[in-house]
């Protein structure tokens, strides 16, 4: 059975960047509906017993066109906020840059972490209607900026990489207190992004 993350963190503990509120309803009520659609479609496709990483990466080995799409769109929205969740913390307490092998690989490609932000930033902004910006890790360690849309990431986009960090872009995740502004969104969103939990999943990816 694919679990939900356990917040490290009360709903209000990411203000002034996220507000209780939203924390609450995106968790709670959209996550929590994206596990468990993707429970039940696991269960029909007999696939319940898969590595959800491992499941995202092989859809096209389901059969049915139905079960395929279900999975696809509830199974990324359950690794997705798992992800995006897991990789916040409270502004006082989050790791404001990477440090270690990280850095060096982020400086390697992007030129710096301003650069990396930047493309970051300006991919999630640019991502019409609803989706997602990541930074993206192989097991070479080459990292890589895209976005997706609605639920897709880029494992089930069968890019090879998979995501470290993600920037979350479905109106539900920030409307409530920048209504139409991303961007803003998006630049507050980096004071909670905990640059400490990126590299441990970055080396996860490349051990």
């Amino acid at each position: 059975m694919f679990q939900q993350i356990t917040l490290p963190y009360s709903y209000d503990a990411l203000e002034p960047v996220i507000d209780a509120l939203t924390v609450e309803t995106h968790f709670g009520k959209h996550h929590a509906a994206y596990t468990k659609n993707f429970n039940d479609a696991a269960e029909k496709a007999g696939v319940a017993d898969m590595d959800a990483e491992a499941l995202l990466a092989s859809l096209d080995k389901v059969e049915d066109p139905a079960l395929r799409k279900a999975l696809r769109n509830n199974g990324g929205g359950f690794y997705n906020h798992n992800l995006y969740f897991s990789t916040l913390s409270p502004v006082a307490e989050a790791a404001k840059a990477p440090t270690g092998a990280l850095l060096e690989k982020i400086n390697a490609t992007f030129g710096s972490v301003d650069e990396c932000k930047a493309q970051l930033s300006a991919a999630a902004a640019g991502q019409f209607g609803s989706g997602w910006s990541w930074l993206s890790a192989n097991a070479a360690g080459d990292l890589m900026i895209s976005a997706s849309p609605n639920q897709d990431n880029p494992i089930s986009e069968g890019t090879g990489f998979v995501p470290i960090l993600a920037i979350d872009v479905w109106e539900h995740a920030y409307y409530l207190k920048y209504k139409n502004l991303r961007p803003d969104y998006i630049k507050a969103l980096f004071d909670i992004i905990d640059w400490k939990k990126v590299e441990a999943l970055y080396a996860k990816v490349t051990a």
